[in-house]
């Protein structure tokens, strides 16, 4: 193994895991599997490969949100203008909106 390979490996650290059994819709299912097969990938990896997505996605917006909060209760504390407050939030939120 190069150097270069050695910096290329991953470690990750296992973690624990739980099976879950849920109701998918045979149509849906189907073209799950055809998704899967297509990107070389196993069934569970795809799921796994989706739920991990949206969960990023949705964490990252939870935090995004969050962070405004915390923006808005500041500036609170510096401008008596809650027109002025919401302008600003308004201007982030639009400037940060894909």
């Amino acid at each position: 193994m190069s150097k270069h390979d050695e910096e290329l490996e991953l470690h990750l650290k296992p973690r624990s895991t739980e099976t879950v059994s849920i109701k998918i819709p045979t149509d849906t299912l189907e073209s799950l599997k055809k998704v899967a097969a297509n990107r070389d990938m196993t069934l569970e990896a795809l799921l796994k490969f989706y739920i991990g997505q949206s969960l990023r996605q949705d964490l990252a917006k939870l935090f995004s949100e969050r962070v405004l909060d915390l923006t808005a209760e500041v500036l609170a504390r510096h401008i008596e203008s809650e027109e002025e407050i919401l302008t600003i939030i308004q201007e982030i939120q639009a400037k940060t909106t894909l």
